[in-house]
């Protein structure tokens, strides 16, 4: 063990013994010597504050643990009303009655590299809230966010199973699109970015935002220039309603799907009429054998049966924000560490993953950082939440989801 590491778990064990960070509330007792502070927010539902000597200097973490077998509490997607659109974290758990909560995924967050395509403020990866898929994920090339670590991939998601159990896994979209002239496979659900010669469907989930940037970019590099080869149908009620040369925009009604091809895909959609009867299928596939999911969301794994993922990054300390599975998945943690100025130098990837084992988990999840590290929650019987972390930007980013800690219905 590097003596970084050693100094990370030494801060750690202090606060694990006294009870704060291993499923025990700290109510009513005096703070260990680095937990500066931990109450319970909700039954089932503790916040812990403390300080981590890390390699780059000292940096503040904010940890919120869920106890998922307790049945007054739930946890959920925090979202906007529309994929393409982006929301600050406080106001996402407000809007939906979230007790606690974290930013999520990463998300096109700019379109510099194509002037004039709109950013849509989609999230990287899949996305399930009450149990209904919203979108999958982009190819891996398409993504935002530091480099994945060996082995992983866009499809990753941390979710939460209808039997109140956290897992991480893995979904993989599966679709078609049945035609007169044949079955075509469906490679896209809501993505802000497409897959070369490939066929999306955008549906009454993706919002108003144009879906011209679907057609930008390839499989090898997220900047290089928007497809000249592009097509969309639209479909209503199983029929052919529309045809255009390119992607548009605009609220997409319940009952319709928008049909986006790019170079071979959409020479394939060309072929379609007015009128032409199509059925377009489409679900996700977890690589696990688990029950479905109620919630998801997309990041990449650091930390897998209490081991640490090889190949994390040991060397960039930011802010970050990360969520961890204990207990055989019947415990969730969510963890965001302080953008104050004093705490900004932050921890490494590999720093994070240690940290989310030390606090009891087994399965570790990374979520974006920097000015998107926020968590919120109720204090004091309030009925809206606080962030309690302060984001490094001196604001609250606006993120495309998060993770939502909610009194059960």
């Amino acid at each position: 063990m590097t003596r970084r590491y050693r100094r990370l778990r030494t801060a750690l064990t202090v606060l694990v013994a006294c009870g704060s960070l291993a499923g025990t509330a700290l109510v009513g007792a005096a703070p260990a010597s680095g937990a500066l502070r931990a109450e319970e927010i909700a039954p089932g539902v503790e916040y812990t504050e403390f300080d981590l000597d890390a390699a780059h200097g000292t940096t503040r973490a904010h940890l919120v643990s869920v106890d998922l077998d307790n049945k007054h509490v739930r946890v959920d997607l925090l979202h906007p009303d529309a994929v393409a659109a982006r929301g600050a974290v406080s106001k996402l758990a407000d809007a939906q009655g979230a007790l606690a909560g974290v930013n999520g995924d990463f998300f096109n967050i700019t379109e510099s590299e194509h002037p004039g395509v709109e950013a849509t403020g989609s999230s990287v990866g899949p996305e399930i809230a009450a149990g209904h898929t919203l979108k999958a994920a982009v190819p891996r090339a398409q993504r935002f966010g530091p480099a994945l670590p060996p082995g992983t991939g866009t499809e990753d998601v941390l979710g939460v199973g209808t039997d109140r159990t956290a897992r991480l896994d893995r979904l993989t979209l599966a679709g078609s699109v049945s035609t007169p002239q044949g079955k075509l496979e469906l490679r896209g659900l809501n993505q802000y970015a497409l897959p070369e010669d490939s066929i999306g469907a955008y549906t009454s989930d993706w919002g108003g935002v144009s879906r011209a940037r679907a057609t930008c970019g390839t499989d090898s590099s997220r900047g290089a220039p928007c497809s000249t080869d592009t097509y969309e149908v639209t479909v209503t009620d199983g029929r052919v309603v529309a045809t255009s040369d390119e992607p548009g925009s605009g609220t997409i009604p319940a009952g319709t799907t928008v049909l986006v091809g790019r170079e071979a895909g959409a020479q394939q959609l060309r072929k379609l009429s007015e009128g032409d009867a199509v059925q377009v299928q489409h679900h996700l596939v977890a690589a696990s054998s688990g029950v479905p999911y109620a919630f998801a969301v997309g990041g990449f794994p650091v930390l897998r049966y209490g081991m640490p993922l090889s190949g994390l990054d040991d060397t960039t300390s930011a802010v970050r924000t990360a969520a961890g599975i204990g207990d055989g998945g019947h415990r969730l943690f969510l963890l965001a560490l302080d953008g104050g100025s004093a705490y900004r130098t932050g921890l490494t990837v590999a720093e994070l993953a240690v940290v989310l084992r030390d606090v009891g988990a087994s399965d570790g999840f990374n979520l974006d950082g920097g000015g998107s590290t926020t968590l919120v929650a109720r204090e004091g019987g309030e009925s809206g939440v606080s962030v309690l972390n302060h984001p490094s930007g001196g604001a609250e980013r606006a993120v495309a989801n998060g993770i939502g800690v909610f009194p059960a219905s």
